[in-house]
């Protein structure tokens, strides 16, 4: 039996997180959980299916579903995140919208800078699917530390008009800035049920995706704009060692020759960075020692590829 409160004086809340590309979504589950369960880059369209944070505090729990970013999608793999995000809020007893203030501070203001305007239409899109459904969600205006006061009112009342939305909160997820309130509102609204994680327990992954999320955030944050999203990471093995550590055997799969050499770098000083950097965070997550062996492969057409879509929960046929 789980410990904690009493059974029937707990409270579980599935809370969906959704927002466009680069909104914040992941910074925030993490901030909210209090640990780092989703990745986190400053590139768009980092998360590619659900991840679930769970937090358990008193009574209650809160299972936060990160998902993808939501917009215009043009690929299969761009369709089958955009249809995790919206599944992700279909069913959730309350949806947290996390919109970029700034960014949409600057289109109001027509002082747009690059990419501010397809964010724009990004969120327009969301309301107008949450209007269309009849859901309503707490608008969570994020990154208001970086914009003036009097434009983040004008944000907030101009987005709170279109009707889609029963709160707002305003929000820093980098630095913590009114987290704990938005917190809060969400347990005092939980509704009664059964918790459905042991109470110690952050996220709901499996140890082998969990370790290839890991290595796919390093490699994209060493890589920059050298190679785009053209990369995915499998875990193929993932061992129990007699000695309690982990033996894990990765491929990084390219679309392309070219991006193999970029990936390798000069005499395989790039791989061997992405991998050390990816084994000391497995280290810290696993809390255990982690023998992290890489593998880079060519498969132009690995975004085709049903079992990259089945292994992380997406639909291949979206």
């Amino acid at each position: 039996m789980l410990a904690g409160a009493p059974v029937s004086d707990r409270k579980c809340a599935f809370i969906a997180v959704i927002g466009a590309p680069n909104a914040g979504k992941s910074t925030l589950v993490n901030a909210i959980v209090g640990a780092r369960v989703s990745i986190v880059t400053h590139k768009v369209q980092t998360t590619r299916f659900q991840v679930r944070g769970v937090v358990t505090r008193g009574d209650v729990q809160l299972v936060l579903i990160d998902t993808p970013g939501i917009f215009a999608p043009k690929r299969r793999l761009d369709r089958a995140m955009v249809k995790a995000a919206w599944s992700g809020a279909s069913d959730a007893d309350a949806i947290l919208h996390i919109v970029d203030a700034p960014a949409e501070g600057r289109v109001a203001a027509h002082k747009k800078a690059s990419g501010d305007s397809r964010s724009a239409e990004d969120v327009e899109r969301i309301f107008e699917g949450l209007k269309a459904e009849g859901q309503k969600a707490i608008l969570v205006l994020n990154k208001v530390d970086s914009m003036p006061r009097d434009a983040l009112l004008g944000v907030a009342d101009k987005l709170f008009k279109t009707g889609a939305y029963s709160d707002v909160f305003m929000i820093s997820a980098k630095n913590g800035d009114g987290v704990e309130d938005l917190r809060k509102h969400l347990e005092t609204h939980a509704p009664v049920g059964t918790w459905m994680y042991p109470e110690d327990q952050l996220a709901d992954l499996q140890e082998r995706l969990i370790a290839a999320e890991i290595t796919r955030e390093k490699a994209m944050l060493r890589l920059h704009d050298e190679l785009p999203y053209e990369i995915t990471v499998e875990s193929d093995t993932f061992k129990d060692q007699k000695d309690g550590s982990a033996r894990i055997e990765q491929t990084l799969y390219v679309a392309r020759d070219s991006q193999k050499g970029i990936v390798l770098g000069k005499k395989g000083e790039t791989i061997k960075a992405i991998g050390s950097a990816a084994r000391m965070a497995m280290i810290a997550f696993f809390d255990r020692p982690v023998h992290l062996f890489l593998t880079v492969k060519v498969a132009e057409n690995w975004s085709e590829d049903r079992r990259h879509y089945e292994n992380r929960g997406l639909n291949f046929e979206s």
